[in-house]
């Protein structure tokens, strides 16, 4: 496993969120937030990969925003 993951504290850290709204975002209808995989009912992890494709499809680039 080379790849990077992030706990869901690591992950809310790094993106300036409280760990709750990752939690939300899992249980939320439709899902929302990056994709995860969960180890268990308490381990929730994410990919960095993921998580960097996932930012780049909410990226907003001024010059293009009409």
């Amino acid at each position: 496993m080379a790849e990077r993951w992030y706990s869901t504290e690591e992950l809310a850290e790094l993106l300036g969120l409280d760990p709750s709204s990752l939690r939300r975002w899992r249980t939320a209808q439709p899902l929302q937030g990056p994709p995860f995989v969960r180890l268990s009912a308490r381990k929730t992890i994410y990919s960095a990969t993921d998580v960097d494709q996932w930012l780049r499809t909410r990226r907003t680039d001024p010059s293009t925003a009409a």
